[in-house]
């Protein structure tokens, strides 16, 4: 069938048959057919090469077409692309949790492996629940979590994501209704708000007695805003959490492996979670996987009280997945990324400040390998799509915010194209 269709007739395929995210089936917003990618660039069927602004939702960390991690994936494929992770183990995985223990902090001693970011959101959602049951602590049942934050899209996940202003909030009625605070006060380097922390212990004071976990993004929140906030939360938020009894969860799906400037956000903090989730860049962004880490504390305390764990993907560890993420790792640990990320925040910061000075720009703020600019009024993504692919870029804006998360390995000048563009849009 490749012969024998056009560029034309894949697009209208496309539009007949496939239902893209977050867009209709009636209205769809405009899609581009891709023909390859390497490095840093997109090539379109029509022969159009796209700067990628946005490692393809965070995970592209590395480019694409990396030799080391086709090789890696070719290797794996050789001997076996997947076996059940029920009763049977591989290499890849043992080596996978081995490397991921080594690099999160010392506390985090065990590795559930799942099938994408929003699924170890519930792996960690479901541990923490179980853990109180087999304390005794049954009425343990619910989860404290800020507003603006973004889990994922599954059920579980979307509880704990902003009921109002996210985009779930017409899933209310069926989900468990969670204890939602105030977002985080934005500014990395803005002393912290004793009120924000008099709310927190406001809610845990009432509620503790049915709370299981407080879950957050660290650092940053991400979909909900590209919101920026000061790490010394962290540390308030951990030392409340251990007053009133209840479990620390980090979601780290977005910020982790390098993107905030620190191997993990949790870094910027003095602190560690008692459950960590990753997903996204853990394999480069070459295939899905993710995982939920934990303590001892957690992990011993479910299975030493007769419990074990239920859940279990099929593709639970897929040895393919799992050859990725060791490769993607391995590259990781061979540059220096604090400096390679810090160098980058440096260029992104140079190519959208003087968005500053345009009338529809609110703010710019950058933070490690993101770079954000945000807007007076939300953006029309069906109409400012198609004019950044005609600049050569692949930005893909939401809501008031046209932000970029490049991959690591972008150059500067490709960076300045980015700002460029960016500019250039919000000039006309």
């Amino acid at each position: 069938m490749q012969n024998e269709l056009s560029q034309h007739d894949y697009l209208a395929l496309d539009k007949q048959l496939l239902w893209h995210p977050y867009t209709s089936m009636s209205h769809p917003s405009p899609q581009f057919l891709v023909d390859s990618a390497q490095g840093c660039e997109i090539t379109l069927s029509n022969g159009k090469t796209l700067i990628d602004g946005m490692s393809s939702w965070w995970s592209v960390i590395h480019g694409y077409n990396h030799p080391v991690m086709n090789q890696a994936i070719q290797t794996q494929l050789s001997q076996f692309s997947h076996v059940m992770f029920g009763g049977l183990t591989h290499k890849p995985a043992i080596h996978l949790a081995k490397q991921l223990i080594d690099m999160t902090p010392e506390p985090l001693q065990r590795v559930f492996f799942s099938d994408s970011g929003s699924v170890s959101v519930e792996v960690a959602l479901k541990m923490a629940i179980q853990y109180w049951h087999t304390q005794g602590k049954a009425d343990k049942q619910f989860f404290v979590t800020p507003r603006s934050g973004y889990h994922g899209d599954t059920f579980a996940a979307m509880s704990v994501c902003d009921p109002e202003n996210g985009m779930h909030n017409l899933f209310t009625g069926a989900l468990t209704q969670q204890h939602f605070i105030s977002p985080p006060p934005t500014g990395v380097n803005s002393p912290v708000d004793p009120e924000y922390l008099a709310e927190i212990r406001h809610v845990l004071t009432e509620n503790h007695h049915k709370i299981a976990g407080f879950i957050i993004e660290p650092v940053v929140q991400n979909a909900g805003g590209m919101r920026f906030y000061n790490p010394d939360y962290l540390n308030h938020i951990r030392s409340l959490c251990d007053e009133f009894d209840i479990l620390l969860i980090f979601d780290e799906i977005a910020t982790g492996f390098g993107r905030t400037g620190k191997l993990f956000a949790t870094e910027h903090s003095n602190i560690c979670p008692d459950i960590m989730c990753v997903g996204k860049a853990l394999t480069g962004g070459y295939m899905t996987l993710a995982a939920t880490l934990t303590n001892d504390k957690v992990a011993l305390g479910i299975s030493e009280n007769g419990g074990v764990f239920m859940h279990g993907p099929t593709f639970m560890a897929n040895p393919l997945a799992c050859a990725a993420a060791n490769a993607s790792l391995s590259l990781l640990d061979s540059t220096d990324i604090t400096e390679t990320v810090a160098q980058l925040e440096d260029w992104l910061n140079q190519a959208l400040s003087p968005c500053l000075s345009l009338d529809p720009v609110k703010d710019v703020r950058c933070l490690g390998a993101i770079g954000v600019v945000e807007l007076h009024e939300p953006i029309n993504l069906n109409d400012i799509q198609p004019k950044f692919v005609e600049l050569g870029v692949w930005i893909r804006p939401f809501g008031r915010l046209i932000y970029l998360m490049p991959p690591y390995v972008i150059s500067q000048q490709d960076v300045q194209k980015l700002g460029q563009a960016i500019h250039t849009i919000l000039s006309q």
